[in-house]
């Protein structure tokens, strides 16, 4: 028998809905056509963007990318909060402007800032917020400089006019790398002149390790309302700089240590630990990403 649909009669009649089916799927197809041309366009311009920006931000010339999750921000947002007692609000604009600060310097200076994004930029919004008692800064560890410009910048912001000490030995070894050719006080200097004002260009540098007797005693003229330890992270090198820092502290003083939780450097937490358990005028503030921030009594 026959089918019916090829039977004349059924033709015919059906002709019309045969029709307006072939129009209606032939506008589908076209504006289909026409979503898939306009999303080939959009991923076109995506991978341009992408690949500029990827020269700006990507890890190239640096220890880690800066390119942020929204996640990793909310997650620095409540740590600093909670370190700072500031409203998620403050933390949120203050880590907003750590993190371009971060990138116009790298983009600028001579050598990089060590860390990831998240624990430079937690650092450089923590200390404002807390805040230092008074307004001298002495880091102990200072790789290129760039950290130091960075939180000149951001204490600038929070209306200080910081006094910038660093005690490092410059002598182009870094303590995780072994050696970097950058690590030398032409250097700092060039990249603390990105500051822009009379704290990085008047800013002392004392070449040296911070055991050295010499050294402690040409820094030792002032109590400080900021200590970073950055130096070295084995066990004993910390303990040193913790004593040294509970004795060159102002009352309320931040001290920061940095890479506290950081699994290459084990001997940091250790280090903390034993301190806070032998009696000690340091109180642990709480830890933002892979930072312990301690007040001085």
């Amino acid at each position: 028998m026959p089918s019916l649909l090829s039977n004349r009669l059924t033709k015919r009649v059906l002709r019309p809905a045969f029709t307006l089916v072939e129009q209606r799927l032939e506008r589908a197809t076209n504006a289909l056509q026409a979503d898939v041309d306009a999303l080939h366009h959009e991923v076109a311009d995506l991978r341009r963007q992408s690949y500029g920006l990827g020269l700006l931000l990507d890890h190239a010339g640096r220890d880690a990318h800066r390119m942020p999750t929204s996640t990793q921000l909310d997650m620095l947002v409540r740590e600093v909060s909670t370190v700072t007692g500031a409203t998620d609000d403050h933390a949120r604009r203050d880590l907003t402007i750590a993190y371009r600060t971060v990138v116009a310097l790298e983009a600028l200076g001579v050598g990089r800032i060590a860390g990831s994004t998240s624990d430079v930029c937690g650092k450089l919004a923590t200390v404002p917020l807390m805040p230092p008692p008074n307004e001298d800064v002495l880091e102990i560890g200072t790789r290129h400089g760039l950290f130091a410009t960075a939180l000149l910048r951001m204490l600038h912001r929070a209306g200080a006019e910081p006094r910038l000490t660093i005690v490092d030995p410059l002598t182009g070894a870094d303590p995780l790398t072994g050696v970097d050719p950058l690590v030398r006080e032409d250097v700092v200097r060039a990249n603390l002149a990105l500051c822009g004002s009379r704290s990085g260009a008047q800013a002392r540098i004392r070449q040296g390790a911070s055991g050295d007797p010499d050294v402690r005693g040409a820094v030792s003229d002032r109590r400080y309302g900021v200590v970073v330890i950055a130096g070295d992270p084995s066990v004993q090198g910390v303990l040193a700089d913790l004593e040294w820092a509970e004795e060159l502290s102002a009352e309320g003083a931040v001290v920061v240590l940095d890479g506290h939780g950081d699994d290459a450097r084990p001997g940091v937490a250790e280090a903390l630990a034993k301190h806070l358990a032998n009696g000690t005028r340091l109180t642990l503030a709480g830890q933002v990403a892979r930072t312990a921030f301690l007040r001085a009594g």
